[in-house]
């Protein structure tokens, strides 16, 4: 009770751990957290990738920080439909 009442105020002075997780396709970005400390969040993370690796994420980068993030997920969009167009084009001239 005490770690969960402590890791929520590091939540909200921005000094609890999260992992990033940044994929390459799709182009996201994945805050999970809060956590109250950094091993906690390592020994969470497998399970996130394992999630992700099984939705078809590839190219998938953690890192475990300090932060108070604004959202948990961020789509770039634009930058998913360029690749897709360059690898379609790749596709067709091979």
């Amino acid at each position: 009770m005490f770690r969960e009442i402590l890791t929520s105020f590091l939540e909200k002075i921005g000094r609890a751990a999260w992992i990033e997780i940044v994929t390459e396709h799709p182009r996201c970005t994945y805050y999970f957290g809060p956590f109250f400390d950094e091993s906690e969040a390592a020994a969470a993370q497998d399970g996130f990738v394992e999630d992700l690796e099984s939705e078809g994420a590839t190219g998938i980068v953690c890192v475990i920080k300090r932060c108070n993030p604004e959202e948990l997920t961020i789509y770039d969009e634009i930058a998913d439909v360029r690749v897709e167009r360059i690898t379609q084009v790749h596709q067709l001239s091979s």
